[in-house]
């Protein structure tokens, strides 16, 4: 009989999640619906409790991503033009030179906006996606926590193609200097945006499903 009550006083402590009670919320307005509903009737927006093509989008958009990164570390990102010198500057190189001249904080944030942040990008959405099809030792807290800082993180790593343009506006001073992006500029800028959709297209509810399926197999045994 004690056993009896410690498992009913451990099923009664069990957070339920919309799903398991037949919910499904709005991800426009986040109004919640009965189960079933096929459409908001606040904003009008399609109801899916999980959306299936979730995973396709995001390892779509995330292949689209990397294909962008390599030529945007291959090819210049920055031309510089003086009276007599024409120097063209890779991503890594731009640092590099930054470091050279002292200008030792500068060189740290593009690095990590332009490099360490891509990466660290594109190995979480590749975790996130293929964690949600296998249990791992990661809680899923912690995998939500990750997909919460992706999002957040996503929109500073511009700060590169942000860099170039303030430069080549306002470096022009016709024969004597000039300041130009280089094709690099227009695929990192394609890579980040591709990445950003590729981390919006993830249905981060897939996470807690992870959750009910041991509840699930516990409540057949």
């Amino acid at each position: 009989m004690q056993m009896v009550g410690m498992e009913r006083a451990g099923q009664s402590h069990q957070i339920l999640s919309a799903r398991q009670m037949g919910l499904v919320a709005c991800l426009r307005c986040t109004r919640v619906w009965p189960a079933g509903t096929s459409e908001c009737g606040r904003c009008g927006h399609r109801l899916r409790s999980r959306d299936a093509l979730s995973l396709q989008r995001v390892w779509a958009w995330w292949l689209v991503g990397v294909i962008c990164y390599i030529p945007a570390n291959l090819y210049p990102m920055l031309r510089t033009r003086t009276l007599f010198i024409t120097s063209e500057d890779t991503i890594l190189e731009g640092v590099v030179e930054l470091a050279h001249h002292g200008s030792y904080g500068i060189a740290l944030v593009i690095f990590v906006a332009s490099v360490l942040i891509p990466i660290g990008k594109f190995l979480a959405i590749a975790f996130l996606a293929i964690s949600v099809r296998r249990t791992g030792r990661q809680s899923t807290r912690m995998r939500h926590g990750l997909y919460e800082v992706v999002e957040y993180i996503g929109r500073w790593s511009m700060i590169d193609v942000f860099v170039v343009a303030i430069l080549s506006s306002l470096v022009q001073l016709k024969t004597l200097a000039s300041v130009a992006p280089g094709p690099a500029s227009l695929f990192f800028a394609l890579s980040v945006i591709f990445t950003m959709l590729s981390a919006q297209s993830f249905d981060s509810r897939m996470i807690w499903d992870l959750d009910a399926k041991p509840a699930r197999k516990r409540a057949h045994v």
